[in-house]
């Protein structure tokens, strides 16, 4: 059957759609909006692109919080009583019809003074007016016109932190200086021996020395600070090197101009800092629109509506709920607290704490946990626990998540600078004692030659551009680092452990089949209207399965919460739901989701609701399977063993019923053997495994919405491409040890010079940036040809 399109949104509308102005919608919310819009003069919306709104959400209740002074106060950027700014997460933007209706908020809510977005971080900043509007109206109307904004707990608690925007300022200075030096040094590296140019010789020196001093000590502070921390704790890292490089070439070329023995290598010492403050930002840049650092806060609510003692609802921060406490929960709200249920049978969906990959029903006295979102009606739960005290943020206290996983990792040009540092030093000494015997007023110049001349400025720059240029085509391909180190302990993983339920399953597309008697028409039909009638998550799924019908009204419909659905028609009628509703007391040894049907009393079968594995799922296991041990770690029960058992690789270890501590434990014990963990999932169960382990990758359906801490997000379309990540890792560490060799050969070639003593500034000047340029060149283009094969 086609179907037409909703003229907002671009969904399929279904024969119940709605016709307005001779356009179809979705449903009314869609139709709402688009009336909005053209009472507004913003029609304009659906000519920049087609279909590209967002079905609104029925939002109840759920912003009431916002009328808690307190609680705006936090969220606000600015506010001087008549003017307010705040800013707003929109993870629905998407196209240029986004930007075009949001940044016209002004049209459609009179208070809103200017509305700004940030497309890359998909955040919009909104002025108002506090005598007209307030943050509350203007949260309904963004959500009224499909744009719900995301607003956590996080948002709550997070600081005012502010760009850094130091190595842009590092960076202009030392570019500056470096192009005003070389300048400066022309007539010196020609020997031009015009008059004019001689007289002003000396000025022109000590103006070089006037522009290096901000170089050494404001550009190259970091390096300095950092050779200084490393050999205060006995560590020598690449900033040692670097760092006596530039010490060394400051004062030989200060002395050199005090005493009139010549320029210097002031050049040499601008152009080395320049390089590598570039190298460093090119490393340093990332995906500052993600988040790899989300914890509980990110996915909890930040206020929570309280039952008092008269039963009256009151609006209260999340951290204001203490034990004793009862609490509403509406359909599709988070559970934040530990509790018992009190009222209402509930429907709750773990799958993101617990990886149980379908809804538990619960009833009255049953405990319900924190991070648990209820799917069916609204509950009144009796808090046991604080929101810090309860199962979900008790995770989070862990050790695990406070360690810094790069002060345990030695990068490689650190490893090798420690090397480079007693080679250089060797050399110079050795070079030095040989003129003391042959030449003694050459030593000194030849030991200060050497350390110019074999700073590490290549070597520095190989792991920077090589790693950070890797990091933006992964990036391009869907896998977000946080950082280039990343990249190196991606290449060194020898084991990978995959979560089940949200990692290599499809969210939300569980594969159906039937098994019993063959419905006739007038039973399929009954039980398509039975279903129509229900929000329930697995009768919505099967409603969609089902073939079309003739629309009917039911003569009776009854819905027995936690037990299932009764229709009633003509006389006839069908149940569905679990096996003491329908009537079927048979026992069978199924251990997946199962829905029965029985029609006038009469047992027809089930539903068998299994889950839906992503593509390339198997040929992404058989290649890991040839250079990585790998395994299931899944907090489902074993339902699925038998289809996993046939889509992956023979041998393959699962575990099931794993708990989040569980799943910790198990890379603990991992890496306690010598291995290096790569730990892939999705939910908040998995986010103790992905801390401890030696890399953390979250799987996300959207990558601007939450995912755990993590060292990278990647996005569930591109997960069978992961081998080919981890292989394009372990070719840029060959690039960057290629880009070694070649450095080691300039320094081969510039340290003939030095211990001969014929180094002069022009071939400083000429060696040490074409050695850097051809370096940065060649890591560039080989990197790039190594990602290639990721499609």
């Amino acid at each position: 059957m086609n179907f037409t399109k909703c003229y907002h949104c671009g969904d399929e509308c279904s024969h119940s759609s709605v016709i307005y102005d001779d356009k179809d919608f979705c449903c009314a919310g869609c139709k709402t909006v688009y009336e909005l819009f053209q009472s507004n003069d913003l029609t304009y919306y659906y000519d920049l692109e087609e279909g590209a709104g967002s079905t609104p959400t029925n939002v109840s209740g759920k912003y009431d919080f916002l009328n808690n002074s307190e609680i705006v106060k936090r969220l606000l950027e600015f506010d001087d009583g008549n003017t307010q700014i705040i800013s707003f997460f929109i993870p629905s933007i998407h196209c240029s019809s986004c930007i075009w209706v949001l940044e016209n908020l002004k049209k459609l809510l009179p208070g809103i003074i200017d509305s700004q977005v940030d497309f890359p971080k998909k955040t919009i900043r909104i002025t108002l007016n506090t005598e007209l509007t307030s943050v509350k109206n203007t949260v309904l109307l963004l959500t009224k016109i499909g744009y719900e904004p995301y607003i956590s707990l996080e948002d709550y608690d997070s600081k005012d932190l502010k760009t850094d925007r130091t190595v842009f300022y590092k960076l202009g200075i030392a570019g500056f200086a470096f192009g005003n030096i070389m300048f400066l040094s022309f007539p010196e590296y020609f020997e031009v021996q015009e008059y004019w140019l001689e007289q002003y010789k000396l000025i022109f020196r000590w103006l070089m020395f006037a522009f290096s001093i901000p170089v050494v000590f404001y550009a190259g502070n970091e390096f300095l600070t950092s050779a200084y921390k490393g050999l205060r704790s006995g560590i020598l890292n690449i900033d040692v090197p670097i760092a006596l490089g530039i010490l060394v070439i400051f004062f030989r070329s200060t002395f050199d101009i005090i005493t009139d023995q010549g320029s210097g290598f002031f050049d040499s010492l601008a152009g080395l800092v320049f390089f590598l403050l570039i190298g460093r930002y090119f490393q340093q840049k990332t995906y500052s629109f993600l988040s790899f650092e989300r914890d509980y806060k990110s996915y909890f609510p930040l206020a929570v509506t309280r039952l008092n003692s008269l039963g009256k609802e009151e609006t209260v921060q999340v951290y204001d709920i203490k034990a004793g406490d009862h609490v509403l929960i509406r359909n599709e709200e988070l559970i934040p607290v530990d509790g018992i249920l009190k009222k209402g049978d509930a429907l709750i969906d773990y799958s993101f704490v617990t990886g149980e990959s379908h809804p538990l029903e619960k009833t009255e006295g049953d405990k319900v946990f924190a991070g648990g979102k209820q799917c069916h009606g609204a509950i009144e739960v009796e808090v046991l626990k604080s929101v810090s005290q309860s199962y979900l943020t008790q995770l989070w206290s862990n050790a695990v998540f406070k360690k810094n996983k790069k002060l345990k990792f030695q990068t490689l040009t650190d490893s090798i600078g420690k090397r480079f540092t007693i080679a250089v030093l060797s050399v110079a000494t050795i070079a030095a004692v040989f003129w003391l015997f042959f030449d003694s007023s050459k030593a000194l110049n030849v030991f200060t030659a050497v350390l110019i001349i074999a700073c590490p400025c290549a070597i520095a720059l190989a792991a920077p551009f090589t790693l950070g240029n890797m990091l933006r085509i992964f990036g391009k391909k869907k896998l977000f680092l946080k950082d280039t180190s990343v990249i190196e302990q991606l290449a060194q993983i020898d084991t990978a452990i995959f979560d089940k339920t949200g990692t290599i399953t499809s969210t939300g597309m569980d594969t159906i089949s039937y098994n019993g008697l063959t419905l006739d028409k007038e039973e399929e039909s009954l039980l398509k209207n039975t279903l129509r009638a229900t929000n329930h998550p697995l009768g919505r799924s099967l409603y969609k399965l089902l073939k079309e019908q003739n629309i009917y009204t039911l003569d009776e419909y009854q819905e027995h919460a936690g037990k299932g659905l009764k229709g009633l028609k003509d006389g006839s009628f069908v149940k569905v739901g679990s096996a003491d509703f329908v009537g079927f007391y048979e026992k069978r040894d199924i251990r997946n989701t199962v829905v029965h049907i029985s029609s006038n009393d009469s047992y027809k079968g089930f539903f068998v609701f299994s889950n839906s594995y992503r593509e390339g799922i198997t040929d992404l296991f058989i290649e890991l399977k040839k250079s990585l041990d790998i395994a299931i770690l899944s907090g489902d029960n074993a339902s699925e063993k038998s289809r996993l058992e046939k889509l992956l690789p023979k041998l393959t270890p699962f575990y099931f019923d794993q708990k989040p501590t569980d799943k910790l434990n198990f890379i603990k014990e991992l890496q306690d053997k010598g291995k290096n963990v790569l730990m892939v999932g999705d939910g908040l169960n998995d986010a103790g495994a992905l801390a401890q382990s030696n890399v953390g990758i979250a799987i996300s359906e959207n990558t601007n919405v939450f995912s755990p801490a993590c060292d990278g997000i990647l996005d569930a379309s591109q997960l069978k491409e992961l081998n080919g990540f981890i292989l394009a890792s372990r070719k840029a560490i060959r690039i960057i040890k290629m880009c070694f060799a070649f450095s080691l050969l300039y320094n081969v070639i510039g340290l003939f010079f030095a211990v001969t003593g014929q180094l002069e500034p022009v071939i400083a000047a000429i060696l040490m940036p074409l050695s850097s340029i051809s370096i940065v060149s060649f890591a560039t283009l080989a990197s790039t040809m190594a990602a290639k094969k990721i499609n």
